[in-house]
């Protein structure tokens, strides 16, 4: 499993960085821009809407199981997620958690 959270962290960085870098080389950081395009249909707004609800949940348990588990670097996972999302954190909390928890078994 470990190999597994790794690999989707890495897709959880290089699939929404490849879609937003073009964007950005094209547009610049153009902030306005951005957030018209993101809001430009009721659609978007609803998958913006459910990434930011997931997002504070995931942030929420990663700091609380993160804390209760002891989980080494978890705070990478809550940057992560902060400066890239969900598709990210989600999968490098993981992978440091499954890496913990292996290398604590006798």
């Amino acid at each position: 499993m470990v190999r597994f959270y790794l690999v989707l962290t890495l897709l959880g960085i290089l699939l929404p960085y490849g879609a937003f870098v073009p964007w950005v080389v094209t547009n610049g950081l153009d902030l306005g821009l951005l957030f018209n395009d993101a809001v430009t249909n009721s659609i978007s707004v609803f998958a913006w809407l459910d990434v930011v609800v997931s997002a504070v949940v995931l942030l929420v348990f990663i700091i609380v199981d993160g804390r209760r588990n002891k989980v080494t670097y978890r705070y990478f996972a809550v940057l992560g997620t902060l400066f890239v999302g969900v598709s990210f954190g989600l999968p490098l909390y993981l992978y440091l958690k499954e890496k913990q928890s292996l290398e604590s078994q006798p």
